[in-house]
């Protein structure tokens, strides 16, 4: 079995609340799961050694936070090439932070993707949990 890092920025946890969701869907398929905000990661020796990556950061302002884009930035020199992935991440209308993140993973990182960024306004909205977990598990199978 593999181990995937979680790296999530957050303002009020509900991104957090996404990723811990995000997580429980990963386990539940054998994996290992790391989770780590994006204040934890400060080099990109940080993010070696894993075998599948998401990121999440909640959309501020049409935006990701900008702890989030630096972990992006340092993703982009850890050779993450091929590397399963995914993005997601609170927001309260549109989620560009979330469809940013996992473009930036897509075309810069050259990462296999999930089949998209997972679109969840908040952990306890509608379908949230299920969807979060169903979510951990697609990356899971990736690997």
């Amino acid at each position: 079995m593999g181990t995937i890092l979680i790296v999530y920025s957050s303002r009020v946890n509900e991104t957090k609340g996404i990723a811990e969701l995000i997580a429980e869907g990963a386990r539940q398929t054998g994996h290992q799961v790391q989770i780590k905000t994006a204040e934890e990661i400060n080099t990109e020796k940080d993010l070696a050694g894993f075998d599948a990556y998401v990121f999440g950061s909640p959309t501020y302002h049409g935006d990701m936070l900008p702890s989030m884009k630096q972990v992006l930035f340092m993703a982009e020199r850890a050779q993450l090439k091929g590397k399963p992935g995914g993005a997601f991440g609170a927001y309260g209308w549109s989620g560009e932070a979330n469809k940013r993140i996992f473009d930036t993973m897509n075309y810069i990182c050259k990462m296999k993707m999930a089949s998209g960024p997972l679109m969840v306004k908040a952990s306890w909205v509608e379908d949230g949990v299920e969807t979060a977990q169903a979510y951990g598990k697609e990356i899971a199978e990736m690997i």
